[in-house]
């Protein structure tokens, strides 16, 4: 029978190892002065209904408005097409949506025509309630060019100022939330981290278009660059 001191020694060495196989960042994360929160894409476009809806894509606005409250810093993005854009497949004959053709800048998947200039399909859903939001950046208004990313287009060198923006304000970790996970989330993650900040994409405040496994490999990619994976009860709002 095991005395009062080995049964101590054993717990406690039950409570390290449960700790190390916790990732670090699985305890609860402060937002502080230094924190953003990124929310990309949530258009009606993307949303149920919409001409490029990401499955169950307004499930994420509840989490999105609940994690909103605790950050007073908040960046919006909105895709920003012209009529005719290079990514819609109608502008190219005989091709179907999420089809690829190749590019200057390499390959692109087309898309239906989603998130025009000025229609109500291109509007922020009418649900987030962000009133302390400070910027909106609109993004893929080069006809020629595609841009997923909150940071820098598909070509990989035309910015969007974002970085410059954040880098002024002070503001370091961002926390990425939106649609869809696997394109505009995961190319602002992985920028994000090009650029030097600390990102954490919140995975129940997204949702994934998911074509051809790329729902996989965008998470994938994120942990190669050292984007961290959490939940929205990982922080502490």
């Amino acid at each position: 029978m095991m005395d009062r001191r080995q049964i101590i020694a054993g717990l406690g060495t039950i409570a390290l190892t449960t700790a190390a196989s916790r990732p670090l960042w699985a305890a609860s994360i402060k937002v502080d002065d230094t924190s953003a929160l990124l929310v990309i894409d949530v258009q009606n476009c993307f949303l149920p209904g919409g001409s490029l809806a990401v499955k169950d894509g307004d499930q994420v606005i509840p989490v999105i408005n609940r994690l909103a409250k605790g950050f007073a810093n908040v960046v919006m993005t909105q895709d920003w097409h012209t009529a005719g854009h290079v990514s819609f497949a109608s502008v190219h004959a005989g091709k179907k949506p999420f089809e690829t053709i190749d590019l200057p800048y390499g390959k692109q998947v087309l898309w239906p025509d989603h998130c025009v200039q000025g229609t109500d399909g291109a509007s922020l859903s009418k649900d987030l309630s962000i009133p302390q939001a400070e910027l909106v950046i609109r993004k893929g208004y080069h006809k020629d060019v595609d841009s997923y990313s909150a940071f820098t287009e598909a070509d990989g060198k035309t910015t969007t100022g974002l970085a410059a923006y954040l880098k002024a304000r002070k503001l370091q970790r961002l926390f990425i939330a939106g649609l869809a996970t696997d394109f505009c989330v995961a190319w602002t993650a992985m920028d994000a981290r090009k650029a030097g900040f600390e990102a954490y994409v919140i995975e129940d405040a997204c949702r994934g278009i998911d074509t051809q496994g790329s729902l996989a490999k965008a998470w994938a990619d994120m942990a190669k660059a050292g984007v961290k994976r959490i939940q929205s009860g990982d922080v502490a709002v």
